[in-house]
């Protein structure tokens, strides 16, 4: 089995590198193949059984994007087909039809997904995250300067608890496409999410999947999902 991690010299922020590692941590059978801007993705020639980008800086964005066009009729193919994609914090905007800058002109994406996401870099959004999918809590933390428009109420990912969805007034957060899911959470959400990441295992193959600590990671998971339920714990920050 392979992981694809797409750009990982740039797409490497708030440790969001760590959940492609702790799927192959967790599963010995799991290859992780890098594939750098330079260099031709592993899925144009082959299906790789979860394809993984996460956050990065607007930079890196615009750089990514402009890999990632060349190959859109491919990553649609792959998307209709069922492959499995996981985009965290703002790489999931890639999938969109572009992105508004305050000071320029709008970045043409992908446009596989129905959103846009506009920049708001004087004022950076922070916050605790709790929400729910298929019978799961999911836990987790956002920083970010965009947020996407769109309505997704139809095609999201997950049912937020507390917190703000696909952006603040919006509950429904990312988005699920066949096995495309984007979400604006960041850092290593499937360790602090051993559900979701037993989920994630399974879609790729996993009959029985076992977790690196696993005891320790639903431990630590229960007790951030008691801590995140309390009424009087503040969220933004």
């Amino acid at each position: 089995m392979k992981i694809e991690v797409l750009f990982p010299e740039i797409c490497n922020l708030y440790g969001d590198l760590f959940n492609a590692e702790f799927l192959r941590r967790s599963c010995p059978e799991i290859e992780t193949v890098n594939t750098s801007l330079k260099s031709e993705p592993l899925f144009v020639s082959d299906k790789p059984d979860m394809i993984y980008m996460g956050s990065t800086t607007e930079r890196g964005q615009e750089l990514a994007v402009n890999k990632l066009i060349r190959y859109k009729d491919r990553i649609v193919e792959l998307v209709d087909g069922g492959a499995l994609f996981l985009m965290t914090g703002n790489a999931g905007e890639l999938f969109g039809t572009h992105i508004q800058q305050e000071d320029g002109p709008d970045i043409s994406c992908l446009g596989i997904l129905p959103i846009y996401a506009k920049r708001q870099m004087m004022d950076r959004y922070n916050s605790l995250y709790l929400g729910k999918f298929g019978g799961m809590d999911v836990v987790g933390f956002k920083g970010q300067f965009s947020h996407s428009y769109g309505d997704n109420s139809g095609c999201y990912f997950i049912e937020t608890t507390r917190g703000d969805g696909l952006r603040p007034g919006v509950k429904n957060e990312g988005i699920r496409k066949n096995n495309l899911f984007t979400t604006y959470i960041i850092g290593p959400m499937l360790p602090l999410n051993p559900p979701l990441a037993k989920f994630f295992l399974s879609l790729m193959g996993v009959s029985e999947p076992k977790l690196e600590f696993e005891e320790e990671c639903f431990d630590a998971y229960k007790t951030r999902v008691k801590e995140f339920s309390e009424p009087a714990r503040g969220f933004r920050y």
